[in-house]
């Protein structure tokens, strides 16, 4: 049975996302808000974990113009839909740049290099991984469940693979809820350090509802706790012009410290 679809206009239409419709995990401001945490005007490669349908990896590659970016789903139904918005005219302008692989995140060692996740090549990694407590995980839509419900260890499996494929120096991203904030930290251990965490809130006053998380390979920098990013002004929907502009891919969210 074929699944219905739409073709949806990102960062003021430079770039369109071909998702699902009705079913599985529909990508907006999280996904921009991730791909703006990957700044810099040099060439770079970039990997994006759990892609999805590819908002986040296609948001970079759109805004700049020296990055190639590898989108890992282990969905294949997703993964057609990442290639999908590749073959669009619309997307043309940077398509060349980006590449699809079907993979679990959580592979290791030689099984995740066969995979096609090769060691220390990547100079930053980002990823919007599941984040609902298994036990939320109350949609009969099995393809959302599986985008949206955390399994086990997921940090410490997802982080750990992005620690093998960075290269040293090299920066990991990610947006996650702030209850995680414990997991994310154990499971970045030894391996990253120059951790960099920003609370976002909906309004002032409210509580934060989603942290943005960089850390650099290697380092043995300490955590820093950046300034909240706060969505909107007042009472309306409508987006502070700082972050609009992270949204709409008109600036980036560079990290404090440089590596």
């Amino acid at each position: 049975m074929a699944i219905a679809e739409t073709v949806d206009a990102f960062h003021r239409g430079r770039f369109h996302l071909v998702q699902p419709k009705g079913i599985g995990h529909r990508s907006g401001m999280d996904a921009m808000l991730l791909a703006a945490l990957v700044a810099g005007d040099r060439p770079m490669r970039v990997a994006d974990l759990g892609a999805g349908a590819g908002a986040a990896g296609l948001a970079v590659a759109a805004r700049l113009e020296k990055a190639e970016v590898l989108l890992v789903e282990r969905s294949a139904l997703m993964a057609d839909f990442a290639r999908k918005s590749l073959a669009l005219d619309l997307n043309a302008a940077f398509a060349g740049r980006v590449s699809v692989i079907e993979a679990d995140v959580s592979l290791a060692g030689r099984a995740r290099v066969a995979a096609g996740l090769a060691d220390d090549v990547h100079d930053h990694v980002i990823m919007n991984p599941p984040f609902n407590d298994g036990a939320d995980r109350r949609t009969p839509d099995a393809l959302k469940a599986e985008a949206h419900a955390m399994e086990d260890d997921l940090f410490e499996r997802w982080i750990r693979t992005a620690g093998a494929i960075l290269k040293p120096g090299g920066q990991l991203s990610l947006i996650a809820r702030p209850e995680s904030i414990a997991e994310i930290i154990a499971a970045c251990g030894r391996r990253f350090g120059g951790i960099e965490i920003t609370p976002i809130h909906p309004r002032a006053g409210e509580s934060a509802l989603r942290i943005l998380v960089t850390a650099i390979k290697g380092s043995r920098a300490r955590l820093a706790l950046r300034m909240p990013l706060v969505m909107h002004d007042g009472p309306q929907h409508a987006f502070t012009p700082f972050v609009d502009d992270l949204n709409n891919g008109r600036t980036s969210y560079p990290r404090l410290r440089k590596p």
